[in-house]
């Protein structure tokens, strides 16, 4: 063990450093629950900039304090405190390179005399806050320095300061996510919650047993990568201005402060700020995150939309939190493929069905509102009357702009592949997600059939390749959404289609989504899909997450243009008139008129809408 000098020698005594000179300071461990900080330390010129850089990136660079220029002591964080030597071991970069590591910057002092000192923010300073929850850090236990990554992730620009985030990873069983989530949320002055949960190679980082800064740690069998912002981003943006001469900490050598590392319990959260984590994805592993609160009227949403009128027995279908995770997975989305068509009617022309397009386009109007792009797949039979209903849809107002409606016919086993991927390239997939809403699904016979038992399978394409060929490719998520178990992704369910549904062992969908939304009407799913996607993208928590902690908050004119994308009464009404005058039918009386299923718009649909937007203001 190496000693090194202290000048605040009434507080710690000693540090010590570790072979590697990169594991974290024995301060930390002879002070447990005290503040730490990174370091980083420029000449005043950049000071102002530098300071922007942290503003702008507050999860990886939460500024405790910036000293006046040629100031060394670290003011309100510690009392008899030496910059120049209170961090046991230090970096010293000359023009953005990294020259040498040294144990006292008391021979820089001249230099020092014109910069100014940043004292950032520590993930260590949540660990205690772990251990209280009893969350187990693998890095303590272990006695390693915590793994260090550089990530993919751009940090935003702030004068000469741009460069990738650096993040933490600390393995964690999977039944402690929420509470490592909500510990660590509570301490936006340690980083703050994580910025990703699941697969590494998500944030750019190949191999988690090589960091880039610290050691690796080991993980145990059922524990998940999580990831936080991490400080050693200052050390990157030093590198990236290529200033003449600067100064930060060694990775993993802190500055210890004086001030007790805060400590919440996630019960003391209030709902709007309490995170609850769900898997969106096992390939890749990929969890995301909302609040209790966002959540809470997400399931509301979900539980309105499975209202049963038409006493279906539909509900035998439903699985809770569907929609949610649904949601959470299309809006980590960039590109979503769309298809609809349930040709139930084949003794009119056109046989589809009013039921499916009006959801299928809501989905869209949201998805665009919140800049994904948005792709329509339908039958080349129906392929130009969906695209004449597309326009009429855009000029009435429905949908901002128009959404491409393309076919797809299987011409060879790989068609599939080469329709989902650039080149028939796995690695390489157009889409990242497909939604399915009242699509009529194959059954486990090969045929497609309506409710009665009917076999119309000479009226579709075999779009189900593309669900089939989807869950084989790392990175696509699926999504049925239906009413009645013959729909396309509602193979999830199928064992209940068989036992409670008319029909059920014949009809039952036998291509399963990942996510199976089920709805009184399909439309309503598509609705309640519009309505969920606007709530999570109003939820700070997810928000955060999303942009892994390095965006904005939704400005209010964000906000206005997506709630001018939620249905209303006026537009779902002009979207079944448009239906109406190319011939699309009620599903269930084959009347041509204002009716989905059976169910006239007023008081029904009408009803159902109205509630959605209550709950969605709520």
């Amino acid at each position: 063990m190496v000693l090194l000098k202290c000048a605040r020698v009434t507080n710690f005594l000693q540090r010590a450093v570790g072979t590697k000179g990169l594991t974290y300071s024995t301060r930390a461990r002879k002070k447990p629950g005290f503040q730490q900080a990174n370091v980083v330390i420029l000449h005043k010129d950049l000071a102002d900039d530098f300071e922007a850089f942290c503003q702008a990136n507050s999860s990886p660079l939460p500024l405790l304090y910036r000293s006046k220029c040629g100031e060394w002591s670290a003011g309100p964080l510690a009392t008899a405190s030496d910059i120049r030597e209170d961090c046991p071991e230090y970096c010293v970069f000359e023009n953005g390179r990294l020259i040498k590591k040294v144990s006292s910057l008391s021979s820089f002092t001249p230099e020092l005399e014109h910069m100014v000192t940043f004292y950032l923010g520590c993930s260590f300073g949540f660990e205690s806050a772990l251990t209280a929850a009893g969350v187990p850090v693998r890095n303590v236990e272990q006695g390693r320095n915590v793994s260090m990554y550089k990530t993919s992730v751009p940090c935003n620009k702030a004068g000469q300061f741009y460069c990738p985030m650096v993040v933490t990873m600390r393995p964690v069983p999977e039944d402690k996510l929420d509470a490592t989530a909500q510990c660590t949320h509570a301490i936006p002055l340690a980083h703050g919650g994580p910025v990703h949960i699941g697969d590494p190679k998500l944030l750019g980082i190949r191999d988690l047993s090589c960091p880039d800064y610290g050691d690796p740690v080991d993980a145990h069998p059922a524990d998940v990568p999580v990831f936080w912002a991490c400080g050693v981003t200052g050390v990157e943006a030093v590198q990236s201005c290529k200033s003449a001469l600067a100064f930060t900490h060694s990775p993993g050598c802190m500055f210890i402060t004086d001030q007790k590392a805060e400590a919440f319990s996630p019960l003391s959260l209030e709902p709007a700020q309490r995170p609850l984590t769900f898997c969106i994805s096992q390939d890749p592993q990929h969890y995301s995150m909302a609040s209790e609160s966002a959540v809470q009227q997400i399931r509301a949403i979900e539980e309105l939309a499975v209202e049963d009128p038409g006493s279906r027995g539909i509900r035998a279908l439903f699985l809770q939190d569907e929609l949610l995770k649904a949601c959470l997975s299309l809006s980590h989305s960039s590109s979503v493929l769309i298809t609809t068509g349930f040709p139930t009617h084949y003794m009119h022309s056109p046989p589809e069905e009013t039921d499916g397009p009006p959801g299928a386009l809501a989905m869209a109007a949201m998805l665009q509102a919140l800049h994904k792009e948005v792709v329509i797949v339908t039958d080349q039979r129906a392929l130009e009357m969906n695209q004449h209903i597309m326009q009429d849809a855009v000029k009435k107002g429905v949908i901002k702009s128009a959404v491409p409606v393309i076919s797809f016919q299987s011409n060879g086993p790989d068609s599939a592949l080469h329709f989902l991927c650039g080149d028939g390239d796995p690695t390489k997939p157009r889409f990242d997600h497909l939604v399915a809403i009242e699509r009529s699904g194959r059954a486990a016979d090969g045929n497609y059939y309506n409710m009665r038992g009917v076999n119309i399978k000479h009226l579709l394409d075999p779009i189900d390749e593309l669900f089939t060929t989807a869950s084989t490719i790392a990175g696509i998520t699926t999504t049925g959404i239906g009413d009645g178990g013959n729909e396309l992704g509602m193979g999830k369910v199928k064992a209940a289609v068989k036992a409670y549904m008319p029909n059920g062992k014949l009809i039952a969908c036998d291509v399963a989504a990942d996510f199976a939304i089920t709805a009184g009407v399909s439309n309503w799913g598509g609705y309640a899909v519009a309505c969920a996607l606007y709530v999570l993208n109003l939820c700070p928590v997810h928000q955060r997450y999303l942009q892994r902690g390095l965006g904005l908050s939704p400005t209010p004119e964000q906000q206005s243009k997506w709630a001018e994308c939620l249905p209303t009464l006026a537009l779902e009404e002009e979207m079944l008139r448009i239906l109406v005058k190319y011939g699309v039918r009620s599903g269930k009386t084959a009347n041509l008129g204002l009716e989905v299923d059976g169910l006239t718009f007023h008081p029904y649909h009408s009803d159902i809408i109205q509630r959605l937007r209550h709950l969605t203001y709520d």
